[in-house]
């Protein structure tokens, strides 16, 4: 069962209208038959796939490459897309309608009836075949109930800047210190996986979003449209959490990053089924293509209505549920990976939630403004014994904004990750030399229970100036935020104006050789390169006339041995 934070009631199945002549009734087998649902098709191989490992730039974006470049992943055959003869085969079965199809699981996703099912699973390249939802018996769904209303939130002192009701949560894990170094966002792609984001096109805490034009893309897996705006808030209320920017009022932890938004979550239809773990992969897989730098998760899963087979904490392995392997691999090819625990920890389940159970993730467990761990918040270990929750943050009492554009508070596991979200994201723009792994590994390092970490907070609540410091020993943050270091290089001026030029300033042992710099765009397509010498000094001189205003990475070294660095032009 997926644990948002909302409320459902149990709906009443309405009578169709009596038909003037009796009809014979219908057998049970024949209508289990006829039931079209969702089927998760494996293939055997991806043989006759025209795409080569070698060529990965006809299936992948400029940035997502450019993000495996910098952590050096290598393109793998799980990267390519499956064979488009074996989707063509399965197309052509009467009676299937082909919705996706899975790069990392070798699979469709498919729509049809069981004796649809048999024939497709009869082909000679098909391995097996889950299906995923129990289907529908007819007429329109009904929507779920709203969720109840939180309680309003606490006025704050006008001295708490300019965060207004989000300043405690932001405060807690230094993000405020973060911001002032000048650490936002800028650059970063953020991926926010929920079940809806209702009033987000109209709530003026995310109105910047749109005027400079960081909200990149939209896609409802559900329903196979760009329309977001819709069908819940918890995705609103996640959302703003990271993306606020009404300063004086309320701000997030990544107010300046950019953002994709997903429906996974199908909360119309009153029912729990594995195809919201397919849905979860269909968007990584997406953001992946796109080049997103993290996924914001609030999403778990252990529980499905009949006759779809539930999890049990076994499962909770790291290997087993749908999810969990497919934020595995997420993981595996550079994006960082955020997700909440769930919600069970006063329940009779208590341990984290499917895809929390990964590993290489960051599963984000909730406190209090104290630090406490919050009585909901789910437990480790895994049921094969490694910690978690990775880290927490605030999700008791944490201020949020809801579809109206009013501020409340909530509770949840739900909330508590997309703080440490942001927070990721600013300090992976601050030090964008760092891998994925190493983000996590550097904030769990800056826990409050670092040295003692356990199964309810990990390794408790980061920090950015600690986390910041152990990435540059030799530059304490202060210096660092005087210089606009990033990561041992750092570009001034920036931002740098219009007909201004950009000087790089080398860190020492970079190399003594011909240098080459490319910069990238806010997208990851190559829009300058060029091939210098290191200057004596260690300072190189970049023109960006050619260069339209806008959030640019700039990489320079030898091979392998790179080096990044983000800058703005206005």
């Amino acid at each position: 069962m997926r644990r948002l934070l909302l409320i459902g009631l149990l709906v009443g199945l309405s009578l169709p209208t009596l038909a003037a002549r009796p009809t014979p009734p219908t057998r049970a087998t024949d209508v289990a038959k006829n039931t079209v649902r969702r089927h998760l098709i494996y293939f055997r191989d991806k043989t006759g796939t025209p795409f080569s490992t070698s060529r990965p730039e006809e299936f992948l974006s400029g940035r997502a490459l450019q993000r495996r470049q910098r952590q050096q992943i290598t393109v793998l055959p799980r990267d390519l897309p499956v064979s488009p003869g074996y989707v063509q085969q399965v197309k052509s079965v009467p009676g299937v309608q082909l919705w996706y199809t899975s790069r990392w699981f070798n699979a469709a996703i498919v729509a049809c009836d069981s004796v649809t099912l048999a024939q497709v699973q009869a082909l000679p390249f098909v391995l097996s075949a889950r299906t995923l939802n129990r289907g529908q018996a007819g007429g329109s769904p009904q929507p779920k109930t709203a969720p109840a209303a939180p309680a309003p939130a606490e006025q704050t002192t006008a001295d708490r800047s300019q965060y207004g009701r989000a300043y405690a949560q932001v405060k807690q894990v230094g993000a405020e210190r973060m911001h002032a170094a000048g650490f936002r966002g800028e650059g970063l792609q953020i991926a926010v996986f929920d079940a809806g984001f209702t009033g987000v096109n109209t709530a003026s805490v995310f109105a910047s979003m749109f005027t400079e034009n960081r909200l990149l893309s939209t896609f409802n897996v559900v329903e196979k449209s760009p329309s977001v705006f819709q069908r819940n808030s918890h995705g609103t209320q996640c959302l703003s959490i990271l993306a606020a920017d009404e300063p004086g009022r309320f701000v997030g932890t990544a107010p300046k990053a950019s953002f994709l938004l997903f429906i996974t979550e199908d909360d119309v239809n009153r029912s729990e089924h594995p195809i919201e773990e397919v849905n979860w992969l269909v968007a990584a897989e997406y953001a992946d293509s796109a080049g997103v730098d993290i996924i914001s998760s609030s999403l778990g899963y252990n529980t499905f209505d009949a006759p779809s087979p539930s999890y049990s904490y076994a499962d909770m392995n790291g290997r087993t549920a749908l999810s969990t392997r497919a934020a595995a691999v997420a993981a595996r090819v550079g994006m960082l990976v955020v997700n909440s625990a769930g919600n069970e920890g006063n329940r009779s389940w208590r341990h984290v939630l499917a895809p929390a159970d990964a590993d290489s993730i960051m599963t984000v467990g909730a406190a209090d403004s104290l630090g406490v761990v919050g009585s909901l918040s789910s437990r480790g270990p895994t049921a094969d014994g490694r910690l978690k929750p990775n880290l927490s943050a605030m999700g008791v009492a944490t201020a949020i904004v809801n579809p109206s554009g009013s501020i409340s508070r909530g509770d949840g596991t739900s909330f508590a990750c997309p703080v440490l979200a942001g927070m990721a994201a600013g300090f992976w723009q601050a030090n964008p030399r760092l891998t994925a792994q190493q983000v996590i590994t550097l904030l769990q390092r800056s826990g409050s229970q670092a040295t003692a970490p356990d199964n309810n907070l990990g390794y408790g609540i980061p920090d950015f100036v600690r986390a910041y410091n152990l990435a540059n020993p030799g530059t304490p943050l202060s210096t660092a935020a005087a210089r606009g270091l990033a990561g041992g290089m750092y570009a001034y001026p920036n931002p740098v104006e219009a007909g201004e030029p950009l000087y790089l300033q080398l860190p020492a042992g970079l190399g003594t050789g011909g240098l080459e710099i490319r910069i990238y765009d806010a997208r990851g397509a190559l829009v300058a390169s060029q091939q210098v010498a290191p200057a004596v000094t260690g300072v190189v001189r970049l023109e960006t006339a050619a260069l339209r205003s806008g959030v640019f990475t700039c990489l320079i070294g030898q091979g392998l041995q790179q080096q990044a660095v983000r800058f703005v032009k206005r």
